[in-house]
């Protein structure tokens, strides 16, 4: 249902094809407008967040959705340079990983993730955590749209 607002851009940072599939299915319904880019790696992520190459003319996202084992560039190294760049940092990252390491929740969160999210290996209570995430985000918090 279109709103008189512009949409709510969403990035999505995965590699996993089904995850992404489900991930999409999941926001499909969502209550509020949002367009949703992916990037299937951290480097893809870097130059949409930039706009470089073929994302130039990306549209900035509202919010960023990471995966942390990532190809080519790790979730760990976006969240890093992200949050080092004046003109990306306050964009709100959710992690939604499939690691419950500690070392990994803390040093998420020490380089500033607004939020730690492991994805659920059962179907159904992975698109709960989806539609979880998105009903916070998306409906409830007010994000910055520069």
């Amino acid at each position: 249902m279109p709103t008189a607002t512009a949409p709510i851009q969403v990035l999505l940072v995965e590699d996993n094809p089904a995850d992404v599939r489900l991930t999409l299915e999941a926001l499909k319904d969502a209550k509020v407008h949002n367009a949703i880019s992916v990037a299937i790696d951290g480097v893809d992520a870097m130059a949409f967040l930039r706009r470089q190459g073929r994302h130039a003319q990306a549209p900035k996202p509202d919010l960023v959705l990471l995966d942390l084992n990532l190809p080519k560039k790790d979730g760990r190294e976006v969240l890093q340079e992200m949050k080092s760049d004046a003109a990306l940092k306050h964009i709100p990252v959710v992690v939604l990983t499939t690691s419950k390491a500690e070392e990994d929740i803390l040093k998420s969160y020490r380089l500033n993730a607004n939020a730690f999210v492991t994805k659920p290996v059962d179907l159904d209570q992975f698109l709960k955590v989806v539609q979880s995430i998105e009903q916070f985000w998306l409906e409830i918090v007010k994000l910055s749209r520069p």
